[in-house]
């Protein structure tokens, strides 16, 4: 057995002569732990809320979606996009065109995005999931367009979810000056009728501000023939996402981007990350603090075992053995907390997905009842070794300074 190991060994778990070092170095592994379980809950529940955001983009998003790699649209027609009919994992394909237009009803103005989709759009994702009203699942027929707004557009329209009077749709004719004389000469507009069905995807970027309606009346409006703003794709049951992800751009090239769901929720999950990775770093200054606690255990042990370093010293044992055996008390201390709080920390997110012991209140604004929380193994490896780093080198220099001061003065 290594000599300095089995020393540390047996000065961390026997009686030292003053009992306030055992105190002292129990509440060092209390500390490492604590702030340890408190990195692996706070990075669970950051993962627990973008797990619960991901779950609102799957029934309006699609798999995968084609966007041009520069400018708002692209020709459909493209033998590139129609190669990837030939592609045994693409189920489906759903062209798009979407764009900002104004929006009227009976006086009561507002901004909204245009969404101009194929006849096979409800295949394309399960939208029904999140469709509310009582309506047939229709974006036109032989005479009219009709549209399927979100909840909050209708409510700062002030119509309900079957309007009797049209949406009237306005947009700026491309490549036109505002006529000043006459500014309706300068827009294109359409009417929308309702088709008793409204949407809610609880996220305020769709529902206040998306009209899904037909490819064709979206294309009249913004003046398109065969353009799009995208192709949606669905894939087949089981395929790999990543895979096809990577086999389309092949395909297409840099003319093109291939977004799966996360990236063409970016700017969403980019806060989330960005606030997770705040939290961990100020966590992990959290956590150098109560390293303090170690030094000062290890700065007491050090007087408090000079008699028997003086012994050690006479039976052969050198200064860098001596060291290691307070390098690794203090490493044991460091790693013992890390371990403690790791098996802690995954015990009290079980038992609050199990339990949801904190909850976020009775109110019932929220969506789910508690603190929503996801162990990624990912995030408990990086923190284990971010407490290991953090507790080894904290104890390096304090240690070799006292041992050199206690003993070589």
């Amino acid at each position: 057995m290594n000599f300095p190991f089995y020393i540390a060994r047996r000065y961390l778990f026997s009686k030292k002569s003053h009992n306030a070092i055992n105190v002292i170095s129990a509440i060092s592994v209390c500390g490492v732990a604590l702030a340890t379980l408190a990195l692996v809950c706070t990075l669970s529940v950051f993962n627990g809320f973008q797990d619960l955001v991901s779950t609102f983009f799957t029934a309006f998003d699609p798999q995968l979606k084609i966007v041009p790699a520069s400018g708002k649209v692209f020709d459909g027609k493209d033998k590139r996009i129609q190669l990837l009919k030939n592609i045994p994992e693409v189920a489906l394909m759903c062209e798009s065109v979407e764009d900002n237009a104004l929006v009227q009803y009976q006086g009561k103005q507002a901004m909204a995005v245009v969404k101009g989709m194929e006849d096979n759009f409800d295949e394309l994702t399960p939208i029904d999931t999140i469709l509310f009203g009582r309506g047939e699942l229709l974006l036109h027929d032989e005479v009219v367009d009709y549209a399927i707004p979100g909840v909050q557009l209708l409510a700062s329209l002030g119509t309900g979810v079957r309007f009797l009077d049209p949406l009237e749709i306005y947009a700026p004719k491309r490549g036109a000056k505002v006529n000043m004389a006459n500014p309706a000469a300068s827009f294109n507009s359409g009417n929308l009728f309702s088709s008793g069905l409204v949407f809610a995807v609880n996220q305020e970027k769709y529902d206040g501000s998306y009209i899904i309606t037909s490819l064709q009346f979206a294309r009249e409006l913004f003046q398109y023939t065969d353009e799009v703003s995208a192709v949606n794709l669905k894939l087949v049951a089981g395929a790999d996402v990543d895979a096809v992800k990577r086999k389309i751009e092949n395909v297409l090239g840099n003319d093109f981007r291939v977004l799966d769901r996360y990236e063409q929720q970016a700017d969403t999950f980019r806060i989330m990350e960005i606030e997770k990775l705040i939290s961990y770093l100020f966590l992990t200054f959290i956590l150098m603090i109560a390293c303090f606690n170690v030094i000062g255990s290890l700065s007491m042990l050090i007087i408090d075992k000079r008699d028997d370093a003086a012994t050690l010293r006479n039976l052969g044992a050198d200064e860098r053995q001596i060291l290691r055996i307070f390098l690794f008390e203090g490493r044991m201390i460091t790693f013992i907390g890390a371990v403690s709080g790791i098996v802690l920390g995954v015990l009290l997110c079980w038992l609050q997905q199990r339990f949801g012991l904190i909850s976020l209140g009775s109110s019932g604004s929220f969506i789910v009842d508690a603190y929503p929380v996801s162990v990624h193994w990912g995030d408990i490896v990086l923190i284990f070794v971010t407490v290991v780093a953090v507790g080894f080198l904290s104890v390096w220099y304090p240690v070799r300074y006292l041992f050199k001061k206690c003993f070589y003065r």
